[in-house]
C-alpha cells in the first residue's frame, strides 16, 4: 500500500466514522468532518499533510515498486 492509498483509506474511514457518530450520538461530530475537509483542502494548496508525514515515518512508500524495473 502506498502513502496516497493509505491516506485516502484513512480519510474515508474518518469521514464515515464522524457521520456514524453524528447520526447516533451528536450532530457536533460533523465538525470532525469539517476538519477533515479543511485539512484536505489545505494540503492541496500547500502540498503538505501531517498524515502523509506520519505514514512516511512508519515506512510506507510514495510509489509502488514493481520487480524488473
Amino acid at each position: 500500500m502506498t502513502i496516497n492509498e493509505a491516506l485516502r483509506l484513512i480519510a474515508g474511514i474518518m469521514i464515515l466514522l464522524s457521520l456514524f457518530l453524528a447520526i447516533n450520538f451528536s450532530l457536533n461530530w460533523l465538525w470532525f468532518t469539517v476538519f477533515i475537509a479543511v485539512n484536505l483542502i489545505q494540503s492541496s494548496f500547500t502540498k503538505w499533510c501531517l498524515m502523509m508525514t506520519i505514514l512516511k515515518n512508519i515506512g510506507l512508500k510514495d510509489k509502488k515498486t514493481t520487480s524488473g524495473q
